[in-house]
């Protein structure tokens, strides 16, 4: 996403990406709480969703229209996915662009987000551009990263460059709620969600750190305590 808005670049993506494992569906994701109210819906678009992995949990949920939006997209590892995850060839739509540039021709029923929005400045623009694509019964789900409590304090002591990259100011819960009732929908919640886990991303440079981080993500899931200090994501819901 190239935007005065961006916290990342192009290259940190690429760089990203490059050292991302496409793998098949996870069958438990942290969204499953959601899923009975999304359900009812037909269309299906993430914000940021290469190479397609909730696009493609919907479709193997009753959906058949998923669209994914990037400004980092490439099509055969989207395609391999499918082949990996059993789905019929090119039924995860793509658009491939720029979200501050984007000009929807259509709405969408749901419309996603995971680990999209804190990377940039303004949450409050990102957040109104998610909901400007929802259609008239149309449900929203943003699943923010949580950063500012026991995972914070891993990337800041083993991978400050990655905590760099986000927008810590976007993992605040009442900040979120204040934009949130900038909004005309009903049923808003802003939660701390997810059994406690703290992770570092794939780079080589982690390769070394990971299985004692692993260890402490295993120990930690002794403590389902939800909130601030250990849930590993903040979910904002809402619907028209």
């Amino acid at each position: 996403m190239q935007s005065e808005n961006n916290i990342t670049d192009k290259v940190y993506w690429e760089q990203y990406w490059l050292e991302y494992r496409y793998d098949k569906i996870p069958r438990k994701v942290v969204i499953a709480p959601y899923m009975p109210r999304l359900s009812s819906g037909k269309s299906f678009i993430e914000i940021g969703g290469f190479p397609g992995l909730y696009a493609a949990y919907f479709y193997k949920h009753g959906f058949r229209d998923v669209t994914v939006l990037d400004y980092h997209m490439n099509l055969d590892i989207v395609h391999n996915f499918e082949r990996i995850n059993h789905l019929p060839e090119n039924s995860i739509q793509c658009i491939h662009t720029d979200f501050f540039s984007f000009t929807p021709e259509r709405r969408y029923d749901v419309v996603f987000s995971s680990g999209f929005i804190e990377h940039f400045e303004d949450t409050g623009e990102v957040i109104k551009r998610h909901v400007d694509l929802l259609s008239d019964d149309g449900q929203l789900l943003i699943l923010i990263p949580n950063f500012l409590g026991l995972n914070g304090m891993i990337q800041r002591r083993l991978d400050r460059e990655n905590l760099e990259a986000h927008n810590l100011k976007s993992m605040e819960a009442p900040y979120l709620k204040e934009i949130m009732q900038t909004f005309n929908l009903r049923d808003v919640s802003v939660e701390y969600i997810g059994k406690p886990m703290v992770w570092l991303e794939p780079k080589p440079e982690n390769k070394s750190l990971q299985k004692w981080v692993k260890a402490l993500s295993y120990a930690i899931k002794l403590f389902p305590l939800r909130g601030r200090m250990l849930s590993p994501f903040i979910a904002i819901y809402a619907r028209k």
